[in-house]
């Protein structure tokens, strides 16, 4: 049995976002197919924005990491984003990444800030700046004359897919299987406002806490589990 976990912190999108996300995809999986790009696409009950990867994550920490995101969430409203736009990472001429992006109005941002900040001082997370997108495929192969994907995604770059509203953040964990990533919800964090918002567990939150997630800690990974290096800004 493994001591460790593959975790992240996120936000799944809207049905109607996903329902909207998803038929554009299936265009999208047709122009790739004719365009000889073999691509991995993430079924449309997995769209999320990742707003914290904290990879290998060893099961003792979990307690505190939960407790680092009470603190984070607590004084949040809820946040409204939009989903928008098809792009590919690093580019359209070399992609490895299909992503639809997201519009948040500075509040998402604000947020996976705050989460970032507590998670550091418990030896996790990355500390480059945040960028709001969700991932729809992964590039596993491009044609033998390496392409460019601009001419899959162009007719369908400027879409706009539907506004997503949550009042609570998820720590997720990441299993790979031979179809894909599976992400199962550990814990749900629901946003808290008002002058007695923060709970009990946030308050415990103690400096032995902190140090036992830090000694617990497994180095994270280069590639976050979208398949986006760390800090990389979409284009």
């Amino acid at each position: 049995m493994t001591d460790h976990k593959r975790l992240f912190v996120g936000a799944r999108v809207s049905v109607p976002t996903a329902n909207a996300l998803s038929g554009v995809v299936e265009t999208l999986a047709r122009r790739a197919r004719d365009a000889g790009f073999d691509i991995r696409w993430v079924a449309p009950v997995s769209y999320h924005v990742t707003l914290a990867f904290l990879g290998n994550t060893r099961i003792d920490a979990i307690a505190a990491v939960h407790d680092a995101l009470e603190v984070a969430t607590v004084a949040t409203a809820p946040i409204k984003f939009r989903t928008t736009r098809v792009g590919a990472f690093p580019s359209v001429e070399n992609p490895r990444v299909v992503w639809a992006g997201v519009e948040d109005g500075g509040e998402l941002t604000a947020l996976a800030n705050r989460i970032a900040g507590g998670i550091s001082r418990l030896g996790y997370g990355d500390r480059k700046p945040f960028h709001a997108h969700v991932t729809l495929g992964r590039v596993k192969d491009t044609p033998p004359k390496l392409a460019s994907i601009r001419e899959v995604v162009l007719p369908l770059a400027e879409q706009m897919f539907g506004d997503t509203r949550i009042d609570a953040i998820s720590l997720f964990e990441s299993e790979t299987k031979s179809s894909g990533s599976v992400y199962r919800e550990i814990h749900r964090v629901t946003f808290k406002t008002g002058p007695n918002a923060a709970p009990e567990s946030a308050k415990r939150q103690t400096s032995e806490l902190q140090v036992g997630a830090r000694e617990a800690a497994v180095e994270t990974e280069i590639e976050t589990d979208d398949g986006w290096p760390r800090g990389h800004i979409p284009n």
